[in-house]
């Protein structure tokens, strides 16, 4: 029995996307390059700069920062520098600094991105309307596709890696920010008003200091979703800890890989009790 289903004409979407990223291509391939080579010599200057640092020096001054972020408690001071000094005696400290390096661009971008677009969300009920089914998008689809427009845009590399982080690990301090301002209290904003305050002032004086709490939330968020991405990021020649980890994957190779996907758990514990120290913190 014939399915009347399959008389209906296939959309013809994946032509649709290619004829969209070819126009693309086509017309801003030189905007794309200048980001490409501009990124990229910032993003190897930052590397360059870590890497000059004697390793020692920066595991002490992490353990430093750990001490006084977590209020002076010794846990996390200890295990960053038993931790880092694994890293590097497993010969990978300049594959962590250029992990640090993408993690660093990816989230420091989606952050300076992320909070304007929430606020504007927590503003606007159409803005809100049109960003909370491109965030379910952003959010659901499998960040191995988002290497595709990463690829044509930016070629390979760290750039095209930082791209993709940023892509996947943007909505949360979207969502959390846009979460946050809603949270406040509807009299402490009537308050302000009474006393004169402008849009400005109200904003930056009450509405995102009561909502520092829930955006750091959604900043931790995004700064983990920005190092899960590393691994994938290193398929379109992205270097670091995630590199190692897919060479190993790819030669079946199972000491390289977990010894490489532990330093990626170490520094994910480091940085996301550090982050949640400093949302932790009064004042």
């Amino acid at each position: 029995m014939n399915n009347f289903l399959d008389d209906i004409p296939q959309i013809p979407l994946a032509q649709w996307t290619n004829d969209a990223m070819d126009y693309v291509t086509d017309h801003f391939q030189g905007f794309f390059d200048q980001i490409q080579e501009t990124t990229e010599s910032l993003m190897v200057s930052v590397t360059d700069g870590l890497l000059f640092i004697p390793a020692i020096v920066m595991i002490i001054l992490i353990a430093v920062l750990a001490f006084f972020a977590t209020k002076k408690k010794f846990g996390l001071a200890i295990f960053s520098v038993l931790g880092l000094l694994f890293i590097y005696n497993q010969g990978l400290w300049e594959d962590l600094m250029n992990t640090v390096t993408l993690v660093l661009f990816a989230s420091i971008i989606s952050v300076v991105i992320g909070v304007p677009v929430g606020i504007l969300m927590s503003k606007s009920k159409t803005i809100e309307s049109i960003m909370k089914p491109i965030l379910d998008f952003m959010q659901t689809m499998p960040g191995f596709v988002y290497l595709i427009p990463a690829v044509a845009f930016f070629g390979i590399g760290l750039v095209p890696g930082v791209f993709a982080s940023i892509i996947f690990s943007i909505p949360p301090t979207i969502r959390f920010t846009n979460l946050g301002i809603k949270q406040v209290p509807k009299e402490l904003i009537e308050a302000s008003e009474s006393f004169g305050s402008t849009g400005s002032q109200k904003l930056f004086n009450v509405e995102l200091p009561l909502a520092k709490s829930t955006i750091m939330a959604g900043i931790n968020q995004t700064v983990m979703l920005a190092l899960s991405m590393v691994v994938i990021a290193s398929m379109i020649g992205a270097d670091g800890l995630g590199k190692k980890v897919l060479t190993a994957v790819q030669r079946a190779d199972v000491g390289p890989g977990f010894v490489a996907g532990l330093g990626l758990v170490i520094f994910a514990i480091i940085i996301d009790r550090l982050t949640q120290s400093f949302n932790n913190k009064k004042g």
